[in-house]
């Protein structure tokens, strides 16, 4: 991670302060080295403001200097980002507020910027199969892919949560996997039987050569790169970009979006909505409940194609 600090030259208690924050966010709530580097670009960005602002200590910010800094975001950046850069700062204000370095998160008197809700993207099943059939399973990365590809369809995981999976995360014999999802909450995801093929002969056939490379320095990790460590979040969406372009007729898909697929079809297909929050591993119903959203948005599209008097 760059810390271009030289600049403004960061005092050594804030950048001490700071430092412990990220090893928080890493150890105890093991946030992915891509949301670390967001968080950490976030935050760089405020005690930059801070120091031309003169305020060398997070304790003399007050909230109306939190929104000074929201309202000259708001000349360059779009909503989302502001939004993101505020939770971002309140998190840290909570850190230090528990720590006892400040008395209060001046950030958490700042109202968020009011998002608009989109609507989650998903694949339809024929698209789904494609995508899933294009690796090239005669190779020991094509393998690693198919099987990847397959395990965030059939379990619905975060990306973050695949590539922290270890081969004892797996019960092959039961069709599960236990996976570690936001704030170190553990879950059990059911993995499907073509998920398990493709998971067995990755093992068998893929992983055994990719582990060599480095001489097994992986340990247990499940997904290897080219290298023989452990795959990263970014070179999932690499990889997941490579087989869309193959695919010539799919464009702005994420790992993100499988997800988002996992749970639209599952709806879709009779289930629980509780149930899938379960396996999503969201803490509250309402975060599942958009889905329902999108799955009438598809019933009404479909009325409206097929119905003659639509």
């Amino acid at each position: 991670m760059e810390e271009p600090r030289e600049d403004l030259h960061w005092p050594a208690a804030m950048e001490h302060q700071v430092d412990l924050y990220m090893q928080y966010l890493a150890v105890e709530k093991r946030v992915s080295d891509h949301t670390l580097d967001h968080y950490f670009s976030d935050i760089e960005q405020f005690v930059n403001f801070m120091l031309r602002e003169e305020l060398r200590e997070f304790e003399r910010v007050s909230y109306l200097d939190v929104r000074t800094f929201m309202g000259r975001l708001s000349r360059t950046h779009e909503k989302k980002s502001i939004a993101r850069k505020l939770s971002a700062l309140r998190s840290l204000y909570e850190f230090l507020r528990r720590e006892g370095w400040v008395e209060k998160n001046p950030a958490k008197e700042v109202r968020s910027p009011k998002l608009e809700k989109k609507l989650p993207t998903f694949l339809y099943q024929d698209a789904v199969d494609r995508l899933l059939n294009t690796p090239d399973t005669s190779t020991p990365l094509g393998l690693r892919d198919r099987a990847l590809l397959e395990v965030l369809y059939a379990s619905g995981v975060r990306v973050s949560e695949l590539v922290a999976l270890d081969i004892p995360d797996l019960d092959l014999s039961q069709g599960m996997a236990l996976v570690f999802g936001k704030g170190a909450k553990e879950r059990l995801v059911l993995l499907g039987s073509q998920a398990l093929k493709a998971l067995q002969n990755y093992l068998a056939h893929g992983r055994p050569s990719l582990w060599q490379v480095a001489g097994g320095v992986a340990g247990h990790a499940l997904f290897l790169n080219k290298n023989g460590t452990r795959l990263s979040d970014r070179s999932v969406r690499r990889i997941l970009d490579k087989y869309v372009l193959l695919c010539a007729d799919m464009q702005h898909i994420s790992p993100h979006t499988l997800r988002h697929t996992f749970a639209t079809h599952l709806l879709d297909n009779g289930a629980d909505l509780r149930a899938i929050q379960e396996l999503l591993g969201h803490s509250s119903l309402s975060s599942t409940q958009i889905y329902t959203h999108t799955a009438r948005e598809h019933l009404e599209r479909v009325y409206t194609q097929a119905h003659p008097r639509a």
